[in-house]
Formats: structure tokens, C-alpha cells, sequence
């Protein structure tokens, strides 16, 4: 007698200790949900709200707790080829349904829920939350989403897994480096930078006259290039020079692969400055505000130093991923400005960092792989050269396989983000505002024309709430992760 689909998905090999994994990554997201009750000391008056996250929050770790000793047994078990892209993919969308849970007991319908909480892990910072009603524990909690998804769920869970199988999540995760060679270290690294960086930013802000509370949400939020604000016009609420200014060093920081910082604290400046993503950043970022700056100046008739402060913010705030504004929207930008926008956030930032997008290093991988093209053929057809490229203070030898695969990625996200953006124009919007949308939610950013919000149909919150999932596991672990499961059922079921 032919078994049930459920017996067969039990019987396959490796995904027993998926299982596993998962069940012990619902006392993670048990954990994350305590964590908000913080903000009770900002507003005791919460209490019973808090409850919408207190009760979930600790059922969720009694009930992972329980399965555990369950799953303890497969812990020796190994993963088949291409199951550890069946479990990071599995831990994202297990990280989500969960994490809904609260939003859904506040009155969110699960469109709404399942889309704030995927701008939350992927760093986005698109909402359709009202922040100047909602209660400060969903603010918070939406901050820890970001904090947690900044550094990927992946690191959450190296204490628990092996080292070997660690980094083999880590990688698929969308992840190339590690600090040290071994992963629960490289983990324990990178969290102390972060945990560094915002507990600098918070005491910044709150030195320039920023609330403590307001301070928090934000510095998490720049670092992981996330952009959730408490305030409904982000940074440009406070009207202050100083919060824009460490606003801009907290995201390029968040920007930046974190092996990068690592150099910095080791006084390896050299290593630093020859990396190839800061040279790329630093293009990108002089060149697009110089135009950007001239651009405000003629079409807004402003000064050389506000033009200068609206365009370096909102462009750094692009290229890092992070959407934050200065400026109360978007419309009225001029067209150079409004393309420039459009343009870094599909080019996005580091590689190792906390934003998204194609990446600094597939840039620059793709103008150095035309240089190499182009000098091959004006050489000696028998000439042979190494092909390599500084980064993270190693000449990298570069194989023809890389250049394909770059190319490869590039080409799927383009055609990803056209499909995304004519999935926008068939509600009629234009083509500019539409690929504007797409390509904030497909590169993690946040920036907004007023498409994706609360009143938007639900068909367009999960096409940008697809696209931030697409964009902050970079497609092919996905295709992978659905193609083995597939495979996988398919071969038992005719077994």
C-alpha cells in the first residue's frame, strides 16, 4: 500500500536531522519574542500586550525543549548533498510562520504579519505597521528582527551545530567568509562587532539629543541596514545634522564586511584599503553623489551644503541597503537623482555585510572580468595570465568557472527584478515607480514610493514579501533547497 506523503517526507535521508535542527531553532525564535519585554521599562502601562509575546514566546521554548529529546537521537546523522540548503531555506520560513505569531495576536492578518516580519529578517525595513500608534513592544521587537536577521539565523545556531556542517549553512546562507577558521569563533566575532558598533551608536544619538528608547531602535536598525524607525519620517523626524551624520557611519559600517572591521581592529590597514568592495563603495558612493548633489541643486533650487545633505544621505542610505530618509518622499526628486537610487540599490553593498543586493564584489568582479576580456583579445594569442583580485588582504586567484557563475547571478537577479517590477505595473503603476518598489524589496533596502503599505492589495505585499525572501537568501539556495526536496519525495514515492 502506497504510504502517506507525510511517512515518506519521515523516511527520507538527513531530513530527520533537519528536524532536529528546527526544533532547536524554535527555542531560538521562543528566545526572540522574550526579548521585547525590555521596552516594559519604557512603558509598564504594555503589560498585557506584552503577554501577545511572553506566551508564545515561552510555549514556543517548552514545546522545542520537548521535541528535542525527541530529534537528540539523530544528532549523528549526516545531510545528503544540497540538504543544508533544505535547512537554512526551512530555518528562514519556520523563523517567519513563528514570528507572525505575535503580530496575529495584536489583530495583523497574516498578509500583513508575514510581510512585516520578512522586511524584519531580511533587513528590509518596508512596513505596513503605523509607527506613531503602534505600542512600543512591537517597535522593539521589529528592531530584534532586524538585529537577528542582520547577522543571519545561521550563526544563531553554530553553537549547536558542527563546525563542518556549520559552515556549509553558513555559505548557503549567502555568506563567503569566515573570520577565523573556526565558525562558532568567526560567530562570537562578528556578534561583538555588531553588538559594538550599535551599543556606540546608541550613545551617540542619545549625546545629540535623541530619546534612549528611539536611540536603541535605530542604532539596531542602521547597523543592520535594516531602516525600521519609530517615527513615521525616519531620520528626517529630528531635523538634525549630527543624527544624519552617525546615521551615515552606522550604515556604511553595516554596509561592510564585518572580515573588513576585523582588519581594522588588527591595524591591517593596507589589507583594508586594497580590498576590492572598498573600492568599489568608494566609486559608487563619490560619483553617485557628485550627481546626485548637482542634480538637487538645479531642480530644487537648494544650497550646495543641503543638496549635498540630502543626496549623500539618501544615496548612502541605497547603496547600503538600509532606507532611511531625510526627505518626507520621493516624488518630487529629480529623475538623476530618483535613477541614481534605483541603481545602487540594485547594486547593493559587501559581501559579508548585513545588506543585500547583486554585492560590491560581483561588481567588481564583473568590470575586472571585462578588463580581462578585452585585454586578452588586444594581446598575443599564446600570452597566459593569472587572473586575481584583492580581497580581505589576499590576492585571490580568479578561475573562468567564478567569472561564469558571476555572470550567472547577475543575469537572474536583473530578470528577477523585471518580472517583480511588471508583477507591480499590473496594478498601474509606472514602469520607474515599479522597479523603484521591486528593487528596494529585492536588494533589502526599505526605500518607498508609497506602493507597498498597509492599504496596498495583498497580491502586491507578497510579491514584495517574495522578493525580500529572494533577495536576502540570493535565489539559489531556494532553487536548490526545492529541487532536493522535490527530488527527493519524487524518488522515494517511485521507490
Amino acid at each position: 500500500m502506497q504510504e502517506t506523503f507525510v511517512t515518506e517526507i519521515k523516511k527520507l535521508t538527513g531530513f530527520k536531522l533537519i528536524f532536529s535542527y528546527l526544533t532547536m531553532f524554535m527555542i531560538v525564535i521562543g528566545i526572540i519574542m522574550l526579548m521585547p519585554l525590555i521596552s516594559l521599562f519604557f512603558d509598564i502601562s504594555e503589560w498585557q500586550l506584552s503577554l501577545n509575546f511572553s506566551i508564545p514566546g515561552l510555549s514556543l521554548i517548552i514545546i522545542g525543549i520537548l521535541f528535542q529529546r525527541y530529534f537528540k537521537q539523530f544528532e549523528k546523522s549526516q545531510l545528503e548533498r544540497h540538504q543544508d540548503a533544505v535547512l537554512v531555506v526551512g530555518t528562514w520560513v519556520l523563523g517567519i510562520l513563528l514570528s507572525t505569531i505575535p503580530l496575529l495576536l495584536l489583530g495583523y492578518s497574516f498578509t500583513h504579519a508575514a510581510f512585516e516580519i520578512t522586511s524584519g529578517y531580511s533587513t528590509t525595513g518596508l512596513s505596513v505597521v503605523d509607527v506613531t500608534s503602534a505600542p512600543k513592544i512591537l517597535l522593539l521587537y521589529r528592531s530584534f528582527l532586524q538585529f537577528f536577521g542582520g547577522v543571519g539565523f545561521v550563526l544563531v545556531l553554530t553553537s549547536a551545530i558542527s563546525d563542518k556542517l556549520g559552515m556549509r549553512l553558513y555559505q548557503a546562507e549567502g555568506h563567503s567568509d569566515r573570520l577565523v577558521p573556526n565558525l562558532l569563533k568567526s560567530g562570537q566575532i562578528i556578534m561583538r562587532i555588531y553588538v559594538f558598533y550599535i551599543i556606540l551608536g546608541i550613545i551617540f544619538y542619545v549625546l545629540f539629543g535623541m530619546p534612549l528608547f528611539d536611540a536603541i531602535n535605530h542604532s539596531i536598525s542602521a547597523v543592520a541596514t535594516g531602516g525600521f524607525s519609530t517615527k513615521s519620517a525616519s531620520i528626517g523626524f529630528y531635523q538634525s545634522l549630527e543624527i544624519e551624520i552617525i546615521t551615515i557611519i552606522l550604515m556604511i559600517l553595516g554596509g561592510t564586511n564585518f572580515f573588513v572591521h576585523l582588519l581594522l581592529f588588527r591595524k591591517k590597514f593596507k589589507d583594508v584599503f586594497s580590498h576590492i568592495e572598498l573600492k568599489v563603495f568608494a566609486f559608487i558612493a563619490v560619483i553617485s553623489v557628485i550627481f546626485g548633489t548637482i542634480s538637487v541643486m538645479q531642480h530644487l533650487q537648494l544650497t550646495f551644503g543641503e543638496s549635498l545633505r540630502i543626496s549623500s544621505f539618501q544615496l548612502i542610505s541605497s547603496i547600503t541597503g538600509t532606507g532611511y530618509q531625510n526627505i518626507s518622499g520621493f516624488t518630487n526628486l529629480p529623475s538623476t537623482l530618483f535613477f541614481l537610487i534605483i541603481l545602487t540599490m540594485i547594486l547593493g553593498a559587501g559581501t559579508g555585510s548585513t545588506a543585500g543586493g547583486i554585492k560590491q564584489y560581483r561588481i567588481g568582479l564583473m568590470v575586472k572580468s571585462q578588463y580581462w576580456q578585452i585585454k586578452d583579445m588586444l594581446s598575443h594569442k599564446k600570452t597566459v595570465r593569472t587572473k586575481f583580485i584583492n580581497r580581505l588582504g589576499k590576492k585571490m586567484v580568479i578561475e573562468q568557472d567564478e567569472i561564469t557563475q558571476n555572470y550567472m547571478f547577475i543575469t537572474t537577479y536583473i530578470v528577477i527584478l523585471l518580472i517583480g517590477a511588471f508583477m507591480i505595473m499590473l496594478h498601474g503603476y509606472t514602469f520607474e515607480d515599479s522597479l523603484f518598489e521591486f528593487a528596494s524589496a529585492l536588494g533589502t533596502v526599505g526605500l518607498s514610493v508609497g506602493i507597498l503599505n498597509a492599504n496596498a492589495p495583498s497580491f502586491l505585499l507578497w510579491t514584495g514579501t517574495f522578493g525580500m525572501f529572494l533577495g536576502r537568501l540570493e535565489f539559489y539556495v531556494i532553487f536548490i533547497a526545492i529541487s532536493k526536496v522535490a527530488l527527493d519525495v519524487t524518488r522515494k514515492q517511485v521507490v
